[in-house]
C-alpha cells in the first residue's frame, strides 16, 4: 500500500511476547492484502510454529538466518557471523525494492548486542526504508540510537512466566 505512511516499530524487553507481537501485526496486514517479509535472525528450526503456518497464508514470506543452536554472546560460532551478515544483505534488498509493505527483522535488536550485526547498519537500513514500508524490530536489548529512531517502541516486561514453575517450552506458545 504505497499510499500509506510507514512506520517503526521496536518490540524490545525481557518478557515474552515480542515476536508473537510481531507476527500479530503480520497477520493483521495480511488481511488488509499487504505483503510481510519476516527475516529471523539467530533462529534456524523448522519447528517454530510461524515456519509451519507461513506455508498457508498469502503474502508472508519467512526466511530464517540463524542455526538451530544457542549463540553465546561475545563467543560467536564463525556460522552465526555469516547468517547475519547474509540476514543484512537479504534484509538491505528486501527493504530497498519496496514490495513489501510490512517487514520484520526478528531478534535484530539481539543480533546487535550480541556482535553479530553492528548498530550502524541496523541505523541505515531504517534510512533506507521507502516511507511507505513498516519496518518492526523485535528482541531484548534494543540500543538507545535504535529505539530514538522508532516510531512506536513497546516494552514488554515479565512479571511472570511459567518456566519458572517448571513448565518447559511448548510448540504453540514459546516456538
Amino acid at each position: 500500500m504505497k499510499n500509506k505512511k510507514g512506520l517503526v516499530l521496536n518490540y524490545t524487553g525481557d518478557g515474552k511476547g515480542k515476536t508473537t507481537a510481531a507476527l500479530g501485526l503480520a497477520l493483521r496486514a495480511i488481511g488488509h492484502g499487504e505483503k510481510v517479509y519476516m527475516i529471523q535472525f539467530m533462529k534456524g528450526s523448522p519447528d517454530y510454529g510461524e515456519i509451519k503456518a507461513a506455508k498457508y497464508l498469502p503474502n508472508f514470506q519467512i526466511v530464517q538466518k540463524g542455526r538451530n543452536a544457542f549463540v553465546k554472546k561475545n563467543e560467536p560460532h564463525p556460522e552465526d557471523l555469516e547468517l547475519a551478515k547474509e540476514g543484512m544483505e537479504l534484509a538491505r534488498k528486501i527493504i530497498s525494492q519496496g514490495e513489501y509493505d510490512l517487514v520484520i527483522l526478528d531478534e535484530i535488536n539481539v543480533a546487535v548486542d550480541y556482535g553479530l550485526i553492528k548498530e550502524e547498519e541496523v541505523l541505515k537500513l531504517i534510512e533506507l526504508r521507502p516511507e511507505w514500508v513498516t519496518l518492526v524490530l523485535t528482541g531484548r536489548y534494543a540500543h538507545d540510537k535504535i529505539l530514538e529512531k522508532a516510531d512506536m517502541i513497546s516494552l514488554v516486561k515479565e512479571v511472570r512466566h511459567h518456566y519458572q514453575r517448571g513448565i518447559s517450552a511448548q510448540g504453540g506458545i514459546e516456538y
